[in-house]
This record gives C-alpha cells, sequence and structure tokens, in this order.
C-alpha cells in the first residue's frame, strides 16, 4: 500500500509554464490564476512570448512561458526563479533553465522528449538534463500527449485538434500537485468554451484525467500547499494591466458624464486595450481602428473638440509617430489621453518585451515648449486608477496626459478587489458655461485665473462660437497671433497650467525609514520589485526608505522635501538612466546612485538587493545592473 502524501505548506511558489507557441500555456498560466486568485491567494504574472507570428514548431525561437507567483501574503512581483517548471518540448527546458531554481521540480512532457525534439532543441546528447547541468532538480516525467490522446481517443477529433488539449493535462497535474480544487478550473473552462461545446467537453476530460494522474499514480510524491487569506468583502477577479486600463477610460466617462472615444491603430503590446473596448459598446463606448498612428491621435482629437473623452493608445513607435498631433493637443488645449504601453526599442526594437525608455519621449518628445502631463501606472490592478486619474486631469484641466505602462504590466496580471463606483470622485470638465463667471465676453482662450486652465466649448453651442488649432491665438481674443509678447505670455501659461496641477495630486508617499541614510528612488512598473527589495532589507535589520512615482510630471509637491531628507538616492529604471536624469534637473546637486537594467525582462529582486546592500555597506558603485 502507497504512503500517504506528504504535503509541505508555503506561503509562496513560482511557477512557470513553458512549451511551444502553440501550446497554450498563455491560456494554462492564466486558467491556474485564476484559480489561485478565487481560492484567496495573491498572485503576480509575466506572460513571455516571441514577437515572431510562429517560429518552427518545437525550435528554440518558438518558446513561449508564463511564469506565476502564488502566496499568502506579500506577492509583489512574479518571482526571479521558478520553484517549478513545466516543460512541454526539450527547447521550452533549454529556454528557460536560466529562469528556474538550482531544486526545482521540472515537469516534462516525456512524449515530446524523443530524437526528433532534442535535435530541435539542439541538444547534442541524449540526456538534456546532464547536458544542463541540472543535477539537483527533480524530475516529474509524464507521457502527457499520449495520455492525452488516450483521454480523448472517444472523442470525433482528429491527432492535431487532441494535440491542442494536452496543456489542460498539465494544468490538472499542477492543481493537484499544489492540493488546488478543480471545480473554479472547470468553471472558468465552461465560461470560455459555452459557445463550444466538443472543445468544452475535450478540454473538462483531460483535465479531470490529468488531475486524477496526480493523485492515482504518484500519490506518494510530496505535495505543497499554498493558503488563500481571507478577503475584505467583494468581487474578485484576474485582471490583466491593459483589461484595467480600458475599465479605468470608461470609468472616467461615466464620472465626468460624457462619451469615451479611442483612435487606435493596432500595436503590440498595446492592442488588448483596443480589443477590450471594443467589446463595450453597449455601454456607449466608441471604438475606431484606424489606418495608422497618426490618424489614431487625431480622430481622438476630434472626438475631444467635439465634446468627447479622447483617448489613444500605442507603444514606442507609435508615440513617435504621434508626436505632431500631441503637440496640436497642447497648443489647442484639448482634454486627450494618450496611453504608452512601453516596449524595448528603439525603432520596432523588441515588440513583446518591456523596458521603461519612453519617458524622456513622453516628457519632451514634441517641438517648441510643449508641456504636458506624465503619469506612470505601478502594477496591473492599478492601471485602472492610473487611467481613471489620467481621464480626470485631462478633462479637469484641458490638457493631454500621457499615461505610461508596459508590456510588463500590460500583459502581466494581479487579483483585483473591483471597486464600487461611488468610491471615486466626480469629475468636472472645465466647461465655459459652468465655470466661466467674468463678465466680458467669452472667448475661446480665456483661462481661469487661478488654474490658468482654458474653458472648453462644446462645437454646436450658441454664443460660444470659436476655432482653436496648431497656430499661436492672442490670450485675449482667440485671433492667429504672431506677437512676440503674446507668444511669450501663452507659453507662460500653458506651462504654469501644467505646473499648478501638482496642488491637486497626492503628495509622494515615503516608505520604510525616515531617518535612513538611503531611499531607493523608482517610477512606474518597478515598484513591486523595489518594494519587495526593499522590505527583505527591513527585515534584515537594516535601515532603508523608499519613494516611488506616480506622478510624474508635474512632480509632487513635496518631492524635494522628501528625497533631500537622505543622504543618498539610488535610483532603479529599466533604462540608461532616464528618471534620474529628470530628477536630477529639477533638483540640482543630488547625489544620485543609479542601477538600471536594459534587457526587456523584469528586474530580478535578488540583483537589486544585492545592490543596495552594497551602498548600505559603503561601498561606492554609481551605476549598478548593467
Amino acid at each position: 500500500m502507497k504512503e500517504k502524501p506528504t504535503v509541505e505548506v508555503l506561503n509562496d511558489v513560482v511557477i512557470r509554464f513553458a512549451g511551444d507557441s502553440g501550446d497554450g500555456m498563455q491560456l494554462t498560466g492564466s486558467l491556474f490564476s485564476d484559480v489561485s486568485a478565487i481560492l484567496g491567494n495573491q498572485i503576480s504574472t509575466f506572460p513571455n512570448y516571441p514577437a515572431e507570428i510562429r517560429a518552427p514548431q518545437g525550435s528554440l525561437g518558438g518558446v513561449s512561458s508564463f511564469q506565476v507567483r502564488i502566496g499568502t501574503t506579500g506577492v509583489y512581483t512574479p518571482g526571479d526563479y521558478a520553484d517549478v517548471l513545466v516543460a512541454m518540448n526539450p527547447s521550452a527546458l533549454k529556454v528557460n533553465v536560466k529562469n528556474i531554481k538550482s531544486n526545482a521540480v521540472i515537469i516534462i512532457d516525456e512524449s515530446a522528449f524523443d530524437d526528433m525534439g532534442l535535435k530541435k532543441g539542439e541538444f547534442t546528447t541524449k540526456n538534456p538534463f546532464v547536458e544542463l547541468g541540472l543535477t539537483h532538480t527533480e524530475v516529474l516525467s509524464v507521457r502527457i500527449t499520449e495520455m492525452t490522446k488516450e483521454s480523448l481517443k472517444d472523442f470525433d477529433m482528429d491527432v492535431k485538434a487532441m494535440d491542442r488539449s494536452k496543456n489542460m493535462f498539465a494544468l490538472g497535474l499542477i492543481l493537484w500537485l499544489y492540493n488546488k480544487n478543480i471545480a473554479p478550473a472547470e468553471e472558468l473552462l465552461r465560461k470560455k468554451f459555452s459557445k463550444k461545446p466538443s472543445i468544452l467537453e475535450a478540454n473538462l476530460k483531460v483535465l479531470t484525467d490529468g488531475y486524477n494522474y496526480g493523485h492515482n499514480t504518484h500519490a506518494s510524491v510530496k505535495t505543497y500547499r499554498v493558503e488563500g487569506t481571507a478577503q475584505a468583502p467583494g468581487h474578485y477577479t484576474e485582471v490583466s494591466g491593459n483589461q484595467a486600463t480600458a475599465l479605468g477610460l470608461v470609468a472616467a466617462a461615466e464620472k465626468a458624464g460624457i462619451q469615451l472615444f479611442l483612435g487606435s491603430y493596432p500595436i503590440t503590446p498595446a492592442t488588448d486595450i483596443l480589443h477590450e473596448l471594443a467589446k463595450l459598446k453597449p455601454l456607449g463606448v466608441k471604438t475606431m481602428q484606424a489606418e495608422d498612428e497618426i490618424a489614431g491621435i487625431s480622430t481622438a482629437i476630434g472626438a475631444s473638440y467635439a465634446g468627447a473623452l479622447g483617448v489613444t493608445s500605442t507603444s514606442g513607435p507609435g508615440l513617435a509617430l504621434k508626436s505632431e498631433a500631441l503637440g496640436f493637443a497642447v497648443m489647442a488645449e484639448l482634454p486627450l489621453v494618450l496611453i504608452d504601453v512601453m516596449r524595448g526599442g528603439p525603432s520596432t526594437g523588441l515588440p513583446t518585451k518591456s523596458e521603461q525608455t519612453d519617458l524622456l519621449q513622453a516628457l519632451y518628445g514634441r517641438n517648441g515648449e510643449s508641456p504636458l502631463v506624465v503619469l506612470a501606472a505601478t502594477t496591473p490592478s492599478d492601471c485602472f486608477d492610473s487611467a481613471f486619474e489620467a481621464c480626470k486631469i485631462a478633462l479637469e484641466h484641458m490638457t493631454p496626459v500621457v499615461l505610461l505602462t508596459d508590456a510588463y504590466l500590460g500583459n502581466g496580471a494581479s487579483a483585483w478587489r473591483i471597486p464600487q463606483f461611488s468610491e471615486y470622485p466626480d469629475i468636472q470638465p472645465h466647461y465655459v458655461e459652468k465655470f466661466y463667471k467674468d463678465e466680458t465676453p467669452w472667448t475661446a482662450y480665456m483661462r481661469d485665473p487661478e488654474t490658468f486652465v482654458r474653458y472648453w466649448a462644446i462645437p454646436g453651442q450658441e454664443g460660444y462660437t470659436h476655432r482653436v488649432g496648431g497656430l499661436e491665438k492672442d490670450s485675449q481674443t482667440g485671433a492667429i497671433s504672431t506677437d512676440p509678447r503674446n507668444h511669450s505670455r501663452m507659453v507662460g501659461y500653458r506651462k504654469q497650467k501644467i505646473e499648478k496641477i501638482a496642488n491637486n495630486i497626492p503628495l509622494l508617499e515615503e516608505i520604510g525609514d525616515s531617518d535612513a541614510e538611503v531611499i531607493v528612488v523608482g517610477w512606474g512598473s518597478t515598484y513591486g520589485h523595489i518594494l519587495t527589495a526593499v522590505e527583505q532589507i527591513r527585515k534584515a535589520g537594516r535601515k532603508i526608505a523608499m519613494a516611488h512615482f506616480k506622478y510624474i510630471n508635474p512632480l509632487p509637491l513635496n518631492t524635494e522635501e522628501v528625497i533631500r531628507s537622505h543622504k543618498k538616492v539610488i535610483v532603479v529604471e529599466q533604462n540608461t538612466g532616464q528618471f534620474a536624469a529628470y530628477l536630477g534637473g529639477m533638483l540640482e546637486g543630488l547625489d544620485l546612485y543609479k542601477f538600471n537594467k536594459v534587457e526587456g525582462q523584469p528586474l530580478k529582486v535578488a540583483e537589486l538587493a544585492d545592490y543596495l546592500l552594497h551602498i548600505l555597506d559603503g561601498e561606492i558603485i554609481k551605476n549598478g545592473g548593467m
């Protein structure tokens, strides 16, 4: 009789699903993440896939992966290295060997590790584990492909269709390994394939057989459990950054009482925002897939002029193309939200990888003195709040707003408690009929004397005939003007309008030890990695502080106070030092240390923590990470 399996309780675990692009690893990882979130775990995910439409099957270039970290508490990143690797073929093993722990559990599809598979993976021996130096890993070899075919032998399916279900066998096996209830996964499949009953039944059968295989065949293998935590009452879901961004835009339009219009051109990794909003036509959302990036932003500007909330979405190459029209929106002083889901560059660069390399382009990538607001989301779920805030600022301050996310946030996901609509503030567009109180007849470029915000007149309203445009206008009459003093005055107005927005944004929050010598500064998507590293160091008894920027232009009012209260300032970012240069320019005389990575991959918490400890120990390493 077999022994009862040992169950080890863990605080967190990192699992990486890897296989060919056609093996369904993104779906498998997403379903496991959803199940974990439903069962009360905190989650953080990192999808990683090639830019090629379809590399040769089984090749090194065709490997796609999905990493998820699930935990009881303190899950801010998808983890540095995986505790478990599911490798559906030899190439998946070879590509991901650098992403797993030395004592990892490796589950392989034994069916794929034949001579042909090893050849495609460019192995030179018959033993890939010895060849890769994997001497301390625990390998669970399962004939996943063959067992999937056996599971579906009574279904009217061809071999190719059967192969597409093998990812469900792997999912069932992982659910068993981590003592997860299979019921939520079954329910998720029913929702996903509700209109494809034959595919649904096949996937449910294979999922159950994979789950039962673990229970019945490997009952003596150690399994694991990651406890969930009690959640605040409410509705929870897994949400990606792009989904959250789309929903934040809709919420803002609803709060403002105006129509949402998205004019966009498909570009990786931002296209999902267009896809998500296109589904919401019943809510009054209008989307237009334009013929190019320039047309996308131009239609959004036209929508804003007509009284809608104009939005456009893109990535780095598209932001470059939109720069002239973005400058036009600055000059016309129209509300506009531009979402830049950053990716590796320059040029077309690394379409499916993530960097923070568009910051200076967002801040300064236009001709002339062209100030606008720049925000950066910090987590996938924060993309909702950031999108909402971007819209609120644009509508209430009559300015374009650039919201920076990136591929890591846009494609990644976290558990999200769906907020109550009543928790969010009303949005008051700066309409002329509501806010203009002067007895002097209104003209198009008159503005609030306190905030310098131009009044918004919607075309078609009696008494508010006007024109805006890219040519400089007289500050009083709204007519075209080339007068030097007027131009200087208008440049000043547009600059001060953005600066005064600092009075309406939250103060910079300082995390950690306010009396620490060292403060770690970041912005955007590095939030979770920096926070994890700082928490690890503080738990070890060392003093350190952290400040993370969501509002980049303008900076929070207390920025200088927070930063200058520490002797050493370490700026961490996924570029060669763009925010460090910007911050150093805004606050002169800072003694800055920099930790930079430009690899298209998320930061490694262990590398960052090691660098921070060196600085805490008094070592002078001005530039780390590269």
